[in-house]
This record gives structure tokens, C-alpha cells and sequence, in this order.
């Protein structure tokens, strides 16, 4: 009977083993580790967006600098500050260095609190440039703003449907504002899922396998920032509770 019970013991050790390599790989990770952005990765956006689009397009008050993004002790602390009239921000992206096409995106990271705020883990397709917004693509794993406390927004933007995008949705997570979370997107040929801590919140699934439906079967990469107001933000703008501090703690992607 041991010896029958040894065999087994060692069977599902091996089932487990196969079924780990066989399983998801990570194909990008970014822990944030030593002192400086690494640029072979990341790229600054910056300034306020103008003269193409002031405000980004959406009445943002910010002006992007590099200042304002650090990597310190692990982790990324993006931060809104005030001097003055003029608000001050980060954003960073990853295009033209990390672009995949399905998979599953997690990031680690603790908000901002306060009306105004308005942080985004995001994604838009590479040919952005090509065929401009919101053909492009865009994905929104994460948005939150400070006029709607504990309140995590999951939101697709297709030439279809863009803006007030009918392709989203909001959950209220009581303890979203306190302390760290997991926020994760997982992406196929099929379908999207949105997740806060390994909760579902949102699934996406096309109705019609078009590119102003469907923009999704092609790269894209990935964007972090911290905008302030805006007509998803704001209007209003709490100037007292400057400087804010979005942190991330990492970055993940896993792909079959």
C-alpha cells in the first residue's frame, strides 16, 4: 500500500510538472528594479498634447514631464502635482519596444484619491499612427476617477463604438482605495475579461468580426499614466489634495 501510494505521489507530481510547462509563459515582465525608467522599454509622452490635440482630446489639465515619473525601492510612482495655475503629471507607453497580440496582462498598482484624478492602465493598437484613434483600437483595463470613489471602469473603444463607448462597464470594490490591487485583462481570438484581484468584472465578445467591431486581432501596446480632470476626470479639480501618488508595483504578460 506505500509503495502503491509512493507511485501515485509521484504521478501527480508529474501531472502537476507537465501541466506548469505547459501553461501560460511570461513574455514580458517590468519589476521596477534599480533606480531609473528603463527606456529600452518605456517611452515618455510629453507636454499637454497640443498643438495636435490640447488636453489629449478630453479637456485635460495636465502637462506630461519626465520629473514627474520615478522608480524608487521597486516601484513606479507616477505623480500629479500643482505649481501655481499649471498641473503636472506622467505618462509612459510602450510602443515600437513592447507590442503582443493576445495573452494576459496583469498590473499591480495603488491609486490616487481625490476628485480629479483620473489614473488609466491602457492599451492601444500599433497602428495608431497609420489609422488614427479610435479605428486604432483601444482597451482600457483600468480607469478610475476621484469623483467616483471605489469605483474600477473596464471600457473598449472601436470606431463602432467610442467615447460614451456602449462596451464598458463600472464596478463598485469597497476597499479599492485602500492599499494595492491586481488589475488583469485576459485577451484571445474570442473574447476579453476583466479582472480586479482575480474577481470577473466585464466580458467583451464581438457581435461581428469587423474592424470597426473587433480591432483586436493585431498588436498593441501598453500605456500608464495619471491625467488630471478632463471631461472623464473631472470638471472639478480638488486643489487641495496635491501632490497625488500613482504607484505600480509591476507589470506581467503571459502568453500561451
Amino acid at each position: 500500500m506505500k509503495k502503491l501510494a509512493f507511485i501515485l505521489g509521484i504521478a501527480i507530481v508529474l501531472l502537476f510538472s507537465s501541466c506548469s510547462k505547459n501553461g501560460p509563459k511570461i513574455v514580458f515582465e517590468e519589476n521596477f528594479d534599480g533606480t531609473s525608467l528603463n527606456e529600452n522599454v518605456w517611452n515618455y509622452e510629453l507636454g499637454n498634447g497640443c498643438p495636435n490635440k490640447c488636453g489629449f482630446g478630453n479637456n485635460e489639465r495636465q502637462t506630461y514631464t519626465k520629473q514627474n515619473a520615478q522608480v524608487k525601492d521597486g516601484y513606479l510612482t507616477i505623480t500629479a502635482t500643482k505649481e501655481g495655475d499649471n498641473y503636472y503629471s506622467a505618462r509612459l507607453n510602450t510602443k515600437d519596444k513592447i507590442e503582443f497580440q493576445y495573452g494576459t496582462v496583469e498590473v499591480r498598482a495603488q491609486l490616487p484619491t481625490g476628485k480629479g484624478m483620473w489614473p488609466a492602465i491602457w492599451m492601444l493598437g500599433h497602428d495608431i499612427s497609420e489609422k488614427g484613434w479610435p479605428l486604432c483600437g483601444e482597451i482600457d483595463i483600468m480607469e478610475y476617477v476621484g469623483r467616483e470613489p471605489n469605483t474600477a471602469f473596464n471600457t473598449l473603444h472601436t470606431q463602432d463604438s467610442h467615447g460614451n463607448s456602449k462596451n464598458s462597464k463600472k464596478t463598485v470594490i469597497q476597499d479599492l482605495e485602500q492599499g494595492f490591487h491586481v488589475y488583469k485583462l485576459n485577451w484571445s481570438q474570442d473574447k476579453m475579461d476583466f479582472f480586479v484581484d482575480d474577481e470577473l468584472l466585464y466580458t467583451f465578445k464581438a457581435e461581428e468580426r469587423t474592424e470597426a467591431i473587433w480591432p483586436f486581432d493585431k498588436p498593441y501596446f501598453l500605456i500608464l499614466n495619471l491625467a488630471v480632470g478632463g471631461n472623464f476626470g473631472g470638471p472639478k479639480v480638488d486643489d487641495s489634495i496635491f501632490p497625488r501618488e500613482f504607484v505600480v508595483d509591476y507589470v506581467k504578460v503571459y502568453q500561451d
